[in-house]
């Protein structure tokens, strides 16, 4: 199978596309990955949450924009390192992509050290080869690759930090006995009990939610979207029909599980 992802080499979304025995095609942004799986109709792999930093903000705004499909999901145990050339007490600049920045806040902020944020780790990266004086946070693979020396391992502030990555797809996959679907709810308002009566279809045909999570609808302040994974289970399309009756629904897919939640 061949995969687009984030690239350079050395990323984590690359790490898990060689993972997955994958002819692999590297795009600068997560943006991009989005833009050459409905270009050419090829998947993409892109991390959608992390177990200490929440969503990933390009994806999510991915999936509210394009007409993709979700097809599987993956994790992928994540650890950082600090990479530089310079010794430790030298440092006066740390490089590093927000994700990578929340997930390694306690070790940034004991070291005092102001961070200037990045599109990507590759980005940060490219920015400390090029300042003198600087520090990256990377994954070890990246900073191998990019010649720069590790400081510091496992700075993560979780042990067991995890990332759930997604397969996207321009077209639905047709999925017999799914184990899970991911719908974005938008229900264009904001009034009292509203989100109640979002939940309320899940809780009366007995389905489990494994997430929700908020974002702007980017139409007006106060305006949300809902991102909702919900299990196959019980009267799970009824649920999602119900909710059609109150709110715009796009429908993500729904797939298998592929791969153990390491966090389970």
């Amino acid at each position: 199978m061949t995969i687009i992802t984030l690239g350079p080499e050395g990323t984590f979304s690359h790490d898990l596309a060689q993972m997955m025995d994958s002819d692999i095609i590297l795009v600068p942004t997560i943006s991009r990955v989005f833009a050459r799986v409905l270009d050419t109709g090829i998947p993409g792999l892109v991390p959608l949450e992390n177990s200490e930093a929440g969503g990933v903000t390009a994806t999510m705004d991915g999936l509210m924009q394009h007409p993709v499909f979700i097809s599987e999901e993956r994790y992928l145990p994540v650890h950082h390192t600090l990479a530089s050339d310079t010794p430790l007490d030298k440092i006066t600049v740390i490089f590093a992509h927000p994700q990578s920045h929340e997930q390694c806040s306690r070790y940034i902020d004991d070291l005092g050290v102001p961070v200037i944020h990045t599109e990507s780790n590759a980005a940060s990266a490219h920015a400390q080869k090029e300042r003198s004086g600087s520090a990256a946070i990377l994954s070890r693979t990246l900073a191998e690759r990019s010649g720069i020396p590790v400081l510091a391992e496992n700075i993560e502030n979780n042990p067991d930090n995890v990332t759930r990555f997604i397969v996207i797809r321009k077209d639905p996959g047709i999925e017999e006995h799914p184990e899970k679907c991911s719908i974005i709810v938008d229900p264009g308002e904001n009034r009292a009990g509203l989100l109640y009566d979002l939940l309320s279809p899940f809780k009366e045909t007995g389905v489990n939610l494994t997430r929700i999570e908020s974002r702007p609808s980017k139409r007006c302040m106060g305006n949300y979207v809902f991102f909702i994974d919900l299990q196959c289970e019980g009267n799970w399309k009824e649920a999602i029909e119900r909710i059609r009756t109150i709110s715009r629904v796009k429908h993500l897919g729904c797939y298998h599980l592929t791969g153990d939640n390491p966090c389970r």
